[in-house]
């Protein structure tokens, strides 16, 4: 836009904004909204009353846990090698304090009826799991980091690999959120993936399970649903879907949760891009599946998807009357 702003009517740039916009009414009215909200059903009960976990709080603490994971290549740029385990230590001192208070938050609401002394507790537990899974969880990260180098004819170097790589920053914050996930706290692994996603364009559920030696090349696009299940030493591209292929209700027509409804890939698999893999099947180890493709049925181990053969196994269903 070019040239100058309307100006404001001379009443509220005077302090007579308030009556001017009738705000009065407007609240009044989004007040007797989230009442309403709020009474419908339980299920639209909402986090807040004592606070709500911050994503801005929690990008923090992942950029904090990031560099102390990986602190030469992912922390401040005065990290050597004669002061990182002092660095390490103070980082996560702060990171972990604070990602206890964002904890904190979310059980005061899921343990709504606990005593707060209850609560605390439970949120000091899971720090102290989640802190004692930090080693595993960098020796497991380095299964990824060689996945990446290995597997890409263009990584120069590990330090370039995670310096660079949107893939393996979605992959640090996914091992994380699992974590977190897994120990009871849902709402902040979420939030934690949501970060990674919002940053790279790769979206993985916390619930997912993905073993050793992942590895997303390029990455923009690849979605990963809640139960998946990956194997060892698996390699996706871009645009990659393991989603649900149907969402079942109950009688009240309500969405049933929780139950197994994403893709299980096994060991030593390839999904390229593009390629959209639904439902609670399973794609056999050592398969490869072509970009674009579409399935929704079961992959035999040591199978090659294309785009052709995929055709013509719909067009020899469709002739069978399947």
């Amino acid at each position: 836009m070019s040239g100058n702003p309307v100006p404001f009517p001379d009443e509220v740039r005077t302090g007579g904004g308030e009556s001017y916009w009738d705000l009065d009414a407007i609240v009044g009215e989004l007040s007797d909204i989230r009442r309403s909200w709020r009474s419908a059903q339980t299920h639209h009960a909402e986090y807040g009353a004592d606070g709500f976990p911050s994503r801005g709080d929690v990008g923090k603490i992942m950029d904090a846990l990031c560099g102390a994971l990986f602190p030469l290549r992912l922390g401040p740029n005065f990290v050597r090698l004669h002061n990182e385990d002092s660095f390490v230590a103070q980082t996560l001192q702060t990171a972990l304090q604070r990602l206890y208070g964002q904890i904190r938050l979310e059980l005061i609401y899921a343990m709504a009826n606990a005593p707060r002394a209850e609560v605390d507790e439970r949120a000091v537990a899971v720090i102290r799991a989640f802190a004692a899974e930090l080693p595993a969880l960098r020796r497991l990260l380095d299964t990824d980091v060689d996945a990446a180098f290995h597997g890409d004819p263009a990584a120069r170097s590990v330090d370039e690999v995670l310096i660079c790589y949107p893939s393996l920053l979605a992959i640090i914050h996914h091992r994380l959120a699992h974590r977190l996930h897994l120990l009871g706290a849902p709402l902040v692994a979420r939030i934690v993936s949501e970060v990674a996603h919002s940053k790279t364009g790769i979206d993985i559920h916390p619930g997912a399970t993905i073993d050793e030696g992942f590895f997303i090349d390029h990455g923009t696009g690849v979605v990963i649903g809640e139960t998946a299940i990956v194997g060892r030493r698996v390699r996706i591209y871009q645009g990659v879907t393991l989603g649900a292929r149907s969402f079942p209700a109950d009688e009240v027509g309500a969405l049933i949760k929780n139950l197994p409804r994403h893709p299980i890939v096994q060991d030593d698999v390839v999904i390229y891009a593009g390629a959209t893999i639904l439902g609670r099947v399973t794609i056999g180890h050592g398969s490869e599946i072509g970009g674009n493709v579409w399935i929704t049925t079961d992959i035999p181990p040591h199978s090659r998807v294309t785009q052709a053969v995929a055709q013509n196994q719909i067009t020899t269903r469709e002739r069978k009357g399947e």
